[in-house]
């Protein structure tokens, strides 16, 4: 049996959920091996800026800098919340934003992700909603799915102690059970914007017609993903007279076009003047001989054995592959990509969170907004081609004051990719240098589980295509 990894820092690995180091002679006999291997589990499913404002909108003059909630004058109940789920000070993005809002002002906040932007725009929507006690009071919209469902647990947290309704509507899940849902009246509704029309336009009974407060999340990315004329159909819907909260990681031309169309007055809060990432982060990158990226793969996965890792791939196909490939291997990996279902999607994420999976392979649906704690490592199998990607992938470690490392598989045909993102992050990524020796004993073993895994996909595919057929 292979001894226990020992982290960097001398702690034993917990042992629940924890993969053996692997074992190269035995593994090599284990892939050599004909059909008497046991079957691994294939239920994948089928693959399927604007230029920078080089100056971010200042921050108000008159900003008030709070240093604790208790000076905002909340309501004891939301206060109770805060302090239950350890929230000692607030965030610069909460500090500054949330004086105005609670004041009745628009606001639009530019911070980079895991500033704590989902607790201010959640905070003054609740003290309002304190004195009102209405139905389809706020709404959120939201990029993914995923961050919807996020979202929706912070309301829900927040305002355990208020009796507060939330509904989450994102695509992938039953029209039917929504409306019931929707008909139950909530107080707050979280949605992605597209699933959100569906219902304004089919469902009888719901309105948003008296909306108060609306929010738009990331509204970078929901104008990245083409989320532009549904929001035009939204806006024209609900009321002009509303408070708006407008959250963006950066501040592109569209998101000013959006901002000039649907705020009025609005105080703007800049927490970061440029594309940057946490000093706690330890940046990495790898150079990568043609051929073997996959081993590299193994060898850090190996390395962190027993931590807690996500890969990020470019391509549904990519997450399918490499997560299969890490099962065959032995190692704890789930898949996240946008062509699970929806209950797929967040078993893959609850099982990551709660430690039942170590290794989360996913596409950028999971770079943006998901707040999973302790993440160890972060690795770019595939460097992105957007620099912002870049940012949100390797922002889900190192969060909330917390170290954290990411290592980016680079192959040649990257250079001018890691060239862009290292001008941006105003930074040159150091070279990290693996254990040549162990680099080439694993090589065959992943070459031939890489055949393997590609294998499976194809079968996988070919029964779906077939059963199509039927």
């Amino acid at each position: 049996m292979s001894p226990t990894k020992i982290s960097r820092s001398g702690n034993v690995a917990p042992k629940k959920a924890v993969s053996a180091k692997i074992d190269i002679d035995s593994l090599k006999k284990k892939l050599t091996a004909n059909k008497t291997q046991e079957r691994v589990d294939t239920t994948l499913p089928e693959e399927p800026e604007d230029k920078q404002n080089e100056k971010q909108s200042e921050q108000d003059e008159f900003s008030k800098q709070v240093t604790s909630f208790k000076e905002l004058d909340l309501q004891p109940d939301i206060l109770d919340a805060i302090e239950k789920l350890n929230f000692s000070t607030p965030t610069p993005i909460q500090a500054q934003s949330l004086p105005h809002s609670l004041q009745g002002r628009d606001i639009i906040g530019i911070a980079q992700t895991g500033s704590g932007k989902t607790a201010a725009f959640a905070i003054p929507i609740l003290q309002a909603l304190w004195e009102a006690q209405t139905p389809y009071f706020a709404c959120v919209l939201a990029p993914t799915r995923e961050l919807a469902y996020q979202i929706r647990e912070t309301f829900d947290a927040l305002g355990v102690n208020m009796g507060l309704r939330c509904s989450t509507i994102v695509g992938g899940m039953d029209m039917m059970e929504q409306a019931k849902e929707l008909m139950r009246k909530p107080h707050v509704i979280v949605a992605t914007p597209g699933r959100l029309m569906d219902h304004l336009e089919n469902t009888k009974g719901f309105s948003l017609k008296a909306l108060k407060y609306l929010v738009m999340d990331e509204a970078d990315r929901l104008l990245d993903m083409e989320f532009g004329p549904v929001l035009d159909k939204i806006l024209n819907i609900i009321p002009r007279e509303r408070r708006t909260y407008l959250f963006s990681a950066t501040l592109t031309s569209k998101v000013e076009k959006l901002q000039r169309a649907s705020l009025i007055d609005p105080v703007k809060i800049a927490v970061n003047d440029k594309y940057s990432t946490v000093d706690t982060l330890i940046q990495t990158l790898m150079v990568v001989p043609d051929g073997y990226k996959n081993t590299y793969l193994i060898y850090l996965l190996n390395e962190y054995v027993g931590k807690s890792v996500i890969v990020f791939a470019r391509t549904c196909a990519h997450a399918q592959k490499v997560a299969l490939l890490a099962r065959i291997l032995g190692f704890s990996a789930i898949p996240l990509h946008g062509q699970l279902t929806q209950a797929q999607r967040l078993g893959a994420l609850n099982k990551f969170k709660s430690g039942d999976k170590q290794i989360l392979v996913a596409t950028d649906v999971a770079a943006r907004g998901l707040d999973i704690p302790s993440v160890d490592l972060v690795v770019n199998y595939d460097i992105p081609t957007d620099s912002k990607a870049y940012i949100h992938r390797v922002g889900r470690t190192a969060r909330a004051g917390r170290s954290g490392k990411s290592v980016s598989l680079v192959t040649q045909y990257d250079l001018e990719l890691i060239l862009r993102i290292e001008k941006v992050i105003d930074m040159k990524l150091p070279k990290e240098v693996p254990n040549k020796n162990e680099i080439l004993a694993l090589h065959d073993s992943v070459d031939r589980a890489t055949a393997q895994a590609v294998s499976k996909v194809k079968e996988f595919h070919s029964k779906r295509k077939f059963k199509k057929k039927d």
